[in-house]
């Protein structure tokens, strides 16, 4: 492969928070790119502390939402003090700010939840005792467990990956819930006690999918990034971000979509809205052409909005 020396020429910086997962996405791109590209590209990680990452006493919905951990890096995006942010993509708000956009979407991990419980237990969410104390900071998780298990106790918890799973260590809770991809992506695959079948419990919008995103008018960046570029992952985003966008849901409203690619170039969209006390819950599916998959998400969207999830979604 002929590399355009031009794209080497100067570093690459990438902003990120400094969490665990984060970090360890960030290095995962950055090696990515060194895979294209060589090791003369060099590459600058500039760490940044969000407000999602200050404020932890209190659950996210109460305090501005999943954003609060992708603004800053934003704004220093915008400022051109990095070039590229790594994110998870179910942490971004449903549209970009002006002047950015998500360039790039490398392939998807495990979309699905999972219980994690002691070290080498396997359970079931569905047959825990009643009185389970289960630690998620999720309205959709917690809503969710509420309809499978209505005995157990939910607590809220917030905290990274490891800190969370150290919780169940400690005794502080039974079990916690978190996303396979982050525990997949950690090393802590091992700590699953179930993996939660997206139907019925319906993963948040994109989990499990990194967005790559830099400034609109970075042609160097975008370059740089086509060759991460992974199309099957590409088009169940779209269909799952299109499904967050026509739901303008705020972070108090526990939504899932779940996007399925099949081997004949189809794609199936499944989308939920459900109350936080778990009841009602508002669910469709759609299956189209790859090419329909936005259109199909929204389509989701709206017959949910219609049917009276406008009533969850409004706050009403």
């Amino acid at each position: 492969m002929t590399i355009d020396r031009t794209l080497i020429e100067t570093p690459v910086r990438i902003g990120t928070r400094g969490s665990d997962l984060a970090m360890w996405q960030t290095n995962h791109v950055a090696g990515l790119l060194r895979q294209h590209f060589g090791p003369e590209l060099t590459i600058e990680i500039v760490r940044v502390v969000t407000e999602g990452d200050r404020v932890q006493d209190r659950p996210l919905h109460e305090i501005g939402g999943k954003g609060l951990f992708v603004k800053g890096i934003e704004e220093k995006l915008l400022a051109n003090e990095v070039d590229l942010a790594v994110h998870s993509m179910k942490d971004l708000p449903a549209l970009s700010p002006a002047g950015l956009e998500i360039a790039c979407t490398p392939p998807r991990e495990d979309p699905r939840d999972a219980l994690v419980g002691p070290a080498g237990a396997t359970m079931s969410l569905a047959s825990l005792p009643a009185g389970t104390r289960v630690g998620t900071g999720s309205l959709r998780r917690g809503a969710l467990v509420r309809r499978i298990n209505p005995h157990v106790e939910l607590v809220p918890l917030r905290g990274n990956v490891p800190t969370r799973v150290g919780r169940v260590d400690a005794g502080d809770v039974d079990v916690v819930l978190l996303a396979a991809a982050g525990l997949r992506r950690l090393g802590m695959g091992g700590r699953i006690s179930e993996l939660l079948a997206a139907d019925p419990f319906c993963p948040a919008p994109a989990q499990g999918i990194l967005a790559l995103q830099c400034r609109a008018d970075d042609e160097r960046m975008k370059a740089l990034l086509r060759p991460l570029e992974h199309g099957p992952t590409a088009i169940m985003a779209a269909a799952e971000r299109a499904f967050l966008q026509r739901l303008q849901a705020g972070c108090t409203v526990p939504v899932g979509c779940h996007a399925e690619l099949s081997d004949d170039g189809r794609v199936t969209v499944t989308g939920l809205v459900i109350d936080p006390s778990g009841d009602p819950i508002y669910v469709d599916q759609r299956e189209g052409e790859v090419a329909r998959a936005a259109e199909l998400g929204t389509q989701v969207a709206e017959t949910l909005l219609s049917r009276g999830a406008d009533r969850i979604v409004s706050g009403v």
